[in-house]
């Protein structure tokens, strides 16, 4: 969610944040504020692709100072898009923004843009350190927020929201959180603590003879969240006279909380703004607009107690009904539940069983050709027809959530209450399921229809933790266009990169530019034995002449920092690369993890790609970056050497990717002859494309 203009207004006035020492007590997080902002604060790459070995560092760096000072993080992080629809116009204009801000940088331009793995990266890195963590089945704020009420706990987030919430804990926004300048005790390491600015509701209230905790909420109502029509705030605005202000602060903000101070109860209140609103019309006019007030209020009401205390005490199992799981996403089996929750599967699976529509994360690529994620489609049609074609009676809408009570949808403030399965979904045709993707084409966003795909022979998702592992191992490789021969000398670490790197070599237009292959695997050498120098009990470690290897290679990538500008050409080639990982990770996951989840920290370094590649178009060999040592030379040529085995697993193993075919010509009109490497029924794998 978020208050329009109230971030500024406390931010510009320092009289309701107060400093605090945080040690020594629970911390509830907004896992996706974090991940934002870690990422931005550290100084990785957005141009290039990104920079995940950085940013891993950072998140480990957070973690161990908390960890110093025994604060106990609970992270909790956004879902699927919310399924009452109620945001999703303002993530269609972020969507919008993330395809200027990537078409920016790729001319040279300043701006920001979340590399596309980030969430995966920093998902993985929290698994790993055993860092509690929860996926909720849409927006976070409420969850977080009911958390920290019942815990009394402070918040960590940068969202405005919370300076709604009445949190006994207070908020502290992380423009104030400062992790990195953490005080070490000089006694003992238990006496640490970490510097921070804390709001409370109280502390603000203070400074306002009148205003109470419960008037709070329709003052974000008014000034404007996720439930105000831009049209009311203006007419309010245009019609009431706030009192003139100290000139502290903003002036509207502060007036209009003067101007709330007036009142006896958040009710009287609410009657003049309607009446202003509403210029005195008749109640029954009024009726629709109370109603949008009264939801947008309701939001900020908090039950006596968490779902999410018992799931952190006791497991996925402690869940009861009140927590906002849409009837459909009930109705899934467990271990795909518990997927979700846990972090373990992408909110993508949810976005699709709940709504059948996906957003595509933009990238820096060449805006002239088609998106980067074309290349990755056929994968995507999978995933779909094992959600929606492989588990029809669960996805079907109206089933009834079962156990637990987990099929109820909370309906806060009686807004957008059960309408998911019908006014949110977009592709929930009875005959044919299709989901509905957002993406790019030249600059602009537009969505298209897209047919699920479901291979012959394709395991139930019902039963998917129960199926033998050669036959959904059997499954990923079919679809991503590899024998198994080919990856048995590779370490399994690297399995999957090379499967997705072999079906992007296939699928990719234009084909891949000989050197930009040989910087992905290159990058995928030097990942490998980055990682493997971080175990002690590893050989590489004690190899002077692997050091110097990584090192030479570090070099390159830091200078290419410096300077030198983008090969659109290669940024998009990289972005495709990308975009196929993401999609293949989802893929392994949804089949019970056939193969290992390759660290994603380690798979790709934008900067270091990006220079490999330009030092060997001017003609420096690859025997001459890996000279000093044996071992990586082995290891690229066996990966080498499995792109070389790499080849079509059959005619009909997937439909064939038409993308940019479509998106020239529109309404999945299609020329004779173009019908990619796979063969398919007629009329499946077509995408639709119609612009916003």
């Amino acid at each position: 969610m978020g208050v329009h203009g109230l971030t500024t207004y406390m931010e510009k006035d320092r009289r309701f944040l107060v400093n605090v020492r945080l040690q020594a007590t629970r911390l509830v997080i907004d896992g996706s504020s974090l991940y934002y902002s870690l990422y931005f604060n550290c100084g990785a790459d957005q141009q290039c692709g990104g920079e995940y070995e950085a940013f891993a560092e950072q998140v480990q760096q957070f973690f161990t100072a908390l960890s110093t000072c025994k604060i106990q993080p609970f992270v909790v992080l956004d879902g699927g898009m919310d399924h009452s629809d109620k945001k999703f116009s303002t993530l269609q204009e972020r969507a919008k923004r993330s395809i200027k801000d990537a078409h920016s940088l790729s001319r040279g331009s300043h701006s920001s843009l979340l590399p596309l793995l980030t969430k995966a990266v920093f998902m993985q890195l929290l698994l790993e350190m055993a860092v509690p963590l929860f996926q909720c089945a849409a927006e976070a704020d409420f969850e977080i927020a009911s958390l920290a009420s019942q815990w009394g706990c402070p918040v960590l987030t940068n969202d405005s929201d919370f300076y709604i919430f009445p949190l006994r804990g207070g908020y502290i926004p992380f423009r104030y959180f400062q992790w990195g300048g953490m005080v070490v005790g000089k006694q003992a390491p238990s006496h640490s603590f970490i510097p921070a600015r804390c709001y409370t509701v109280d502390r603000l209230c203070s400074h306002f003879q009148g205003l109470t905790p419960q008037m709070l909420p329709l003052l974000a109502v008014i000034m404007g969240n996720d439930y105000t029509p831009p049209h009311i705030k203006q007419i309010f605005f245009s019609r009431v006279q706030l009192p003139r202000t100290g000139g502290r602060g903003n002036p509207e903000t502060e007036g209009l909380i003067l101007w709330l101070s007036r009142f006896s109860s958040p009710d009287e209140a609410l009657e003049e703004v309607l009446e202003l609103a509403e210029g005195g019309g008749k109640r029954q006019k009024r009726n629709p607009t109370q109603s949008v007030f009264s939801a947008g209020m309701q939001e900020y009401i908090l039950p006596p107690r968490s779902s999410l205390a018992q799931f952190f005490s006791g497991g996925l199992s402690t869940l009861p009904g009140s927590i906002a799981v849409p009837e459909i996403l009930a109705a899934q089996p467990q271990w795909l539940l518990q997927g979700i929750f846990t972090g373990r599967l992408p909110s993508l699976v949810q976005d699709v069983l709940v709504l059948r529509r996906v957003m595509l994360h933009a990238q820096v690529e060449n805006c002239r050709l088609p998106s980067s994620h074309c290349t990755s489609l056929p994968i995507r049609q999978v995933i779909y027809g094992l959600l929606l074609l492989g588990n029809q009676q669960a996805a079907a809408p109206g089933v009834r959530g079962r156990g637990r009570g987990m099929g109820r949808v909370r309906g806060r403030g009686g807004s957008g209450s059960g309408r998911g399965e019908q006014s949110g979904a977009e592709g929930h045709a009875q005959d044919t399921p299709c989901v509905v993707e957002y993406d790019r084409c030249d600059l602009n966003l537009t969505k298209s229809t897209v047919n699920p795909f479901l291979p012959s022979g394709a395991p139930q998702v019902q039963t998917m933790d129960q199926m033998p592992l050669p036959v959904r191992l059997q499954m990923l490789l079919r679809v991503l266009l590899l024998e198994e021969r080919a990856l048995a000398p590779l370490p399994p670490t690297l399995r999957l990169p090379m499967c997705v790197t072999c079906f992007w070599l296939q699928r990719s237009k234009p084909r891949p530019d000989p050197t930009i292959l040989q910087a992905v695997l290159l990058g995928l050498t030097f990942g490998e034995l980055c990682r493997r120098r971080t175990n002690p009990t590893d050989p590489t470690c004690s190899r002077p002449g692997v050091a110097a290897v990584l090192h030479r290679l570090y070099q390159l990538g830091h200078r290419r920092k410096e300077g030198r500008g983008l090969s659109l050409e290669v940024a998009h080639s990289l972005s495709q690369w990308q975009s196929c990982m993401k999609a293949a990770l989802c893929l392994n996951q949804l089949l019970w993890g056939p193969l290992p989840d390759p660290p994603c920290a380690w798979l790709f370094s934008g900067t270091l790609l990006h220079a490999v590649q330009a030092a060997l178009r001017e003609g420096v060999a690859i025997e001459t970056l890996l000279a000093g040592d044996p071992i990586p030379g082995l290891l690229y040529s066996s990966l080498m050497e499995a792109t070389q085995k790499s080849g079509d697993c059959g005619p009909t193993a997937l439909p064939g990717s038409s993308c940019s075919n479509t998106r020239k010509r529109g309404r999945g009109q299609r020329k004779q002859g173009d019908r990619g490497r796979g063969q398919m029924q007629r009329g499946r794998g077509v995408v639709r494309h119609m612009g916003i």
